[in-house]
Order: structure tokens, then C-alpha cells, then sequence
């Protein structure tokens, strides 16, 4: 199972995180903080996958943004938000216009 980590500002638009999770061959799971639940929950309902609020401060990940540690508690919401939905980081974050996404599997 693919879960795709999602990172994003408030407010982007549906077409751009579509465009963002298309980009990465899509997914089985959404996993975002629950700040983003708003943000997210319509691309959950477009493509009809489960959304996972997940805490991310703490999550050690190999993308090291100084600004999101400072806001958030870890260097990357995209591969925190996918490690703590229960997978394993295999494609590390990747910027698709304003949005982050980053995969994990699950076995």
C-alpha cells in the first residue's frame, strides 16, 4: 500500500494538490497534520482515499527544512506525515508547484 505524505499552504487549490499526487503515480492513503485536514479532505474525497491526521513533531526524516522544523517539529511534513501513517519512506519529498508530497509503502 502507497501512502502519500502531504504537505501544502492553507488554501491550495484541488487542481494543484490532484496535479501533485497524479505526479507521483498516486496513491492508496493521504496522510497530512490535522492542521491540513480542510486543505486535504477534498482530494480524499475526489479519489476516494482514506485521509490519516497524523502528528509529525519528533519524526526524524531525511529532508531538513529549517523553517518547517521551527513550525512544525520535524524537517519535512511530507515524509513525516507518510512515516507516521505506518510506512517506510521510499520516494523522499518532491515540490509539485505549492504542494509537498512524499510516498511511503506499507507491506
Amino acid at each position: 500500500m502507497r501512502i502519500a505524505g502531504i504537505g501544502c499552504r492553507p488554501g491550495t487549490p484541488l487542481p494543484a494538490l490532484l496535479a501533485a499526487l497524479d505526479a507521483v503515480g498516486g496513491a492508496d492513503a493521504l496522510a497530512t497534520i490535522p492542521d491540513r485536514e480542510t486543505d486535504l479532505r477534498p482530494l480524499a474525497q475526489a479519489r476516494a482515499l482514506p485521509l490519516h491526521l497524523v502528528p509529525v513533531a519528533g519524526i526524524a526524516t531525511p529532508t531538513q527544512s529549517a523553517r518547517i522544523n521551527a513550525t512544525f517539529g520535524t524537517g519535512s511534513v511530507a515524509e513525516a506525515a507518510a512515516i507516521a501513517a505506518g510506512g517506510r519512506l521510499t520516494h523522499p519529498r518532491r515540490i509539485v508547484g505549492p504542494v509537498t508530497i512524499a510516498i511511503a509503502e506499507v507491506p
